[in-house]
């Protein structure tokens, strides 16, 4: 089946108590440390504690996250097959409970390991914690897809699950570094910081699996869903809106994550003072606390479309304006991270309501919804390889230092110039070629009058 050949999405009047929908989102604290705390400052640590050379560094977050083009997609096989099976997914999210492990030992590098073979550790336990984590999130987000609720009520869903991410990745932003020494930053620091945010993970997580067996069981899909597996994958990448939908999630997956990882270069080097990296998270987090109810209300007035491409283009304007740097002032620039973060809680509601769309618009039942998934998730894990290796590439460039914990090499004027464009002007560019992939969807103006 392809984007042109679709069948209609039935209309349900199905609500999700609030209950379940708490609990289901609870799991979403737990994904966020994992999401948030390698992309903040795992390029750092590399760079800056274990001194890695920032093209080795770049190299060993990319590894891993390739390797998820092929694992994601095969999870997502997995998921379908043990829906058919079972009637559930509850095993493989059970499974993916042991990312807190992984998520210790990313941080907790042997003492005598530096340069190369401290990026080989790392390259080895990120590529296992990403194989964990999918387990868990393909199983996780296509819950929505297994359910009889209609278009506006994936929106709340999705909704909730924001918000409690949001969450997750404002503590672990604001915590992650504090715990680690802050301006003073130690191995030690680093590995106290992953033992404290993994009992926290497998917590948040195991109770997101039993929220989602309650979801389960209040408005489960009584259409039985097939095996999906390669089938369903080769339907998945034929389906010409959920290619467009990817590929501008894609754009902005690479974008918010080249951000992320930027943000503590940023602080250092070009407003100089590290202990902003945790007032520029907060800055870039909190707003989306506050403002995803009024995108959900935005996206039953204009639909997901709409209100997607505005998040797009005022997350464009707010990076051009982090290119200027010092000379715009203090307050100017925490107002455009500010704004960045407002279009980012956008960017995270949006996409992730929209692809339970384009499952139940392919197949009436969901079928296929983990296959669906994972291409999906790994398109994401793709960007969050892509954003920080696209960062260390313009450190590369300019001629960054790289150093060990307690040492501060002076950085050529190239390097300063390549921390303030990297993390201003080229995710503007980036942004705005997610804007002219997203105008290629099509498919919402359908589903939201079929709900």
């Amino acid at each position: 089946m392809t984007g042109l050949d679709r069948r209609p999405v039935a209309a349900t009047d199905t609500t999700l108590p609030r209950g379940p929908l708490a609990g289901f989102a609870a799991g979403s604290l737990g994904m966020g440390v994992w999401v948030t705390v390698p992309g903040l400052l795992l390029l750092y640590f590399l760079t800056d504690v274990l001194a890695v050379g920032p093209w080795l560094a770049g190299i060993a977050l990319l590894l891993p996250k390739i390797a998820d083009v092929v694992l994601h997609p095969w999870v997502g096989h997995r998921a379908d097959v043990e829906q058919a099976r079972r009637g559930d997914r509850r095993r493989l999210l059970l499974l993916g409970c042991a990312l807190p492990v992984a998520f210790a030992a990313l941080f907790a590098v042997p003492g005598g390991l530096t340069g190369a073979s401290a990026a080989a550790w790392v390259a080895v336990v990120f590529m296992a914690g990403n194989l964990l984590f999918a387990a868990y999130q393909v199983p996780y987000l296509s819950t929505p897809a297994d359910l009889r609720i209609g278009y506006h009520e994936r929106t709340r869903l999705m909704a909730f699950r924001m918000v409690v991410l949001t969450l997750g990745i404002l503590l672990s932003g604001l915590l992650a570094p504090l715990l680690t020494g802050g301006d003073a930053a130690t191995r030690a620091g680093y590995q106290r910081m992953g033992l404290v945010l993994a009992v926290g993970m497998l917590v948040a997580m195991l109770v997101g699996v039993a929220g989602i067996a309650r979801l389960r069981g209040s408005a489960a899909d009584p259409t039985p869903a097939g095996h999906g597996g390669w089938r369903a994958l080769r339907t998945a990448l034929r389906d010409r809106q959920f290619r467009w939908l990817v590929a501008a999630y894609l754009a902005m997956s690479t974008t918010t994550h080249l951000v992320l990882a930027g943000v503590p270069y940023y602080a250092e080097y070009e407003l100089r003072a590290p202990g902003l990296t945790t007032v520029l998270v907060a800055a870039f987090v909190a707003p989306a606390l506050l403002v995803t109810p009024g995108w959900l209300v935005l996206a039953r007035r204009v639909g997901k479309q709409r209100a997607l491409l505005g998040a797009q283009g005022a997350f464009a304007l707010g990076s051009l304006v982090l290119a200027v740097g010092r000379p715009a002032g203090l307050p100017l620039l925490i107002g455009a991270v500010a704004v960045l973060g407002v279009a980012f809680a956008g960017m995270q509601l949006l996409p992730f309501s929209m692809l339970p769309d384009v499952i139940r618009a392919a197949s009436a039942g969901g079928t296929g919804a983990g296959t669906y998934t994972g291409v999906w998730t790994a398109t994401e894990a793709t960007g969050a390889a892509l954003g920080p290796y696209a960062y260390a590439l313009c450190l590369t460039v300019g001629g960054f230092v790289a150093s060990t914990a307690g040492e501060s090499p002076v950085q050529p004027d190239a390097a300063l110039a390549a921390v303030r464009y990297g993390f201003g002007l080229l995710p503007a560019v980036a942004m705005l070629a997610a804007v002219l992939l997203q105008r290629r969807y099509t498919l919402d103006a359908t589903a939201r009058a079929t709900s």
